[in-house]
């Protein structure tokens, strides 16, 4: 401020003035191509830091060039389209018009200028019958005309699903009562001639499947009987509860011959393995355990779940264990190696139940935000079944691709397993003398036929539903809209 021409700007440094160019065109310039430089002499060409190398390099034709394209030709050749002479000439601005130019244009217009590079062949291709003439339904093409540009934009059409299977209505067929509290679990003998139901009367009761008459209760919970299960390789019903206990029941003699002692919880399922001599279970004190069932030694203690783990379900290939857990992650355990294999985090809310498909290498996780499928081993998302708003208890799936998911509200849902699509909806009706909050569906299964589902019922009684025989698609058309239809990814 004390010198006599301290108005006067600051002489403008050249190197440093060069190096900020420099950066200033790869940042916002990088993107294109046939960017000019500048060809110092006859013999050697200046190559700017930010230009992209390795790409064959074009001299324009005419009387001594002063300027060299590098890159792609400013117009590229397509289908049917041929470079003139007066294509081929392509007049480039000079170096002090580059520099001004990178300088009062944002960075919005430099990506702009890219796109409508990259939109200008799209545009030949168009012309030449390319790529949207065999393709007429997957883009649509709007061109805005502007200052001799053209700008297209390619907007891309949602994915439909494909249509679904059809499949026969489920209706009501039978109400089977005995229990005093909320039947909480299912489990269907290998043989199909009885199934088992656990309940908060603390008792386990058998039921004739073809006349749903009672044959048996066993008594020996001290509490809510939460799961239930029975072998198809021994006499043996296995049972848990909130009592912490786990219990193997002879059915020969109709008594408690082992115990196995270790949860320190509420114990909430149970599962076997199908081909080897192992009970898992899963309890409120955030593991699951895996148990001898001879020896009733504790195997492992799967632990890694930071909430109640709600479901547990074993199969005979790796991954050969899942649990579901309030702390809405879905685990696949190694039974070898007792250790986790993946997590799977995308639920929002408890996972409450799992089922695995009878034929695919796939399974279902049910909670309060969504029902997902995943593929094995690693646990691939495959889609949502969004609608069952409601808190999702209970999952079963059967060979035919019907998946039924029953909820705390009382209402069930039925889905057709490959597509997704919701073809039927049930709220059960409570018996009478209930309370209409006692509508509430805590597990549901299918027979080993498949053509009876059994559901546990919070207004103490177990339903029995059947197919409709006398349906047909078109007395009971799919209400089927493609538009909506779409694969959702999260």
């Amino acid at each position: 401020m004390f010198v006599s021409d301290q108005a006067k700007s600051v002489a403008l440094d050249d190197e440093s003035y060069k190096v900020k160019m420099d950066v200033k065109l790869k940042a916002d310039y990088g993107a294109v191509l046939h960017m000019p430089v500048l060809k110092e002499g006859k013999d050697r060409v200046s190559q700017l830091p930010g230009s992209i190398q390795g790409h064959q390099s074009y001299t324009q034709p005419g009387d001594d060039p002063d300027y060299l394209i590098t890159g792609t030709h400013a117009y590229p050749s397509g289908p049917g389209v041929a470079l003139t002479s007066d294509t081929k000439m392509h007049r480039n601005p000079s170096e002090g018009g580059v520099y001004s130019m990178a300088l009062t244009l944002p960075p919005s217009q430099a990506r702009q200028d890219a796109s409508r590079t990259a939109a200008s062949v799209a545009d030949i291709h168009r012309h030449a019958g390319g790529a949207e003439r065999s393709h007429p339904m997957s883009s649509s093409v709007s061109l805005l005309e502007g200052g001799g540009t053209r700008n297209s934009a390619l907007m891309r059409k949602a994915p439909t699903m494909p249509k679904p299977q059809w499949h026969p209505p489920w209706k009501l067929f039978r109400v089977i009562s005995g229990h005093l509290g909320w039947v909480r679990s299912i489990a269907v003998e290998p043989g199909n001639q009885w199934f088992v139901t656990g309940s908060a009367d603390r008792t386990i009761k058998i039921w004739d499947l073809a006349s749903g008459k009672l044959k048996l209760s066993l008594t020996g919970h001290i509490s809510t009987v939460r799961g239930v299960a029975v072998s198809s390789r021994s006499p043996y019903l296995f049972s848990c509860g909130e009592d912490k206990q786990v219990k193997c029941w002879d059915l020969e003699y109709n008594k408690v011959i082992r115990h196995y002692h270790g949860h320190l919880s509420a114990v909430y399922d149970i599962d076997l393995h199908p081909t080897i001599d192992v009970l898992v279970t899963c309890s409120r004190d955030a593991s699951a355990r895996v148990w001898d069932i001879r020896t009733k030694a504790n195997v492992h203690t799967l632990t890694g779940h930071t909430n109640t783990v709600a479901t547990v379900r074993c199969q005979a290939a790796e991954p050969q264990i899942i649990t579901g857990s309030h702390d809405s992650t879905i685990r696949l355990w190694d039974l070898i190696a007792g250790k986790t294999r993946a997590t799977l985090t995308n639920h929002k809310k408890s996972v409450r139940t799992i089922v695995m498909h009878p034929r695919q290498y796939t399974f279902a996780s049910g909670s309060a935000d969504n029902v997902k499928q995943w593929m094995f081993p690693d646990g691939n998302f495959i889609q949502n079944l969004s609608g069952h708003n409601a808190i999702i208890n209970t999952l079963a799936v059967n060979s035919d691709g019907v998946l039924v998911s029953g909820a705390d509200n009382g209402t069930i849902h039925m889905w057709d397993w490959r597509t997704g699509y919701n073809f039927q909806r049930i709220h059960a009706a409570v018996q009478p003398g209930s309370l209409d909050s006692e509508s509430g569906i805590f597990a549901c299964m299918f027979d080993h036929s498949e053509s009876r589902l059994i559901t546990a019922e919070a207004d103490k009684t177990i339903k029995v539903y059947k197919e409709d025989d006398t349906a047909t698609e078109e007395s009971h058309p799919i209400n089927w809209k493609p538009e909506i239809m779409k694969r959702k990814r999260f």
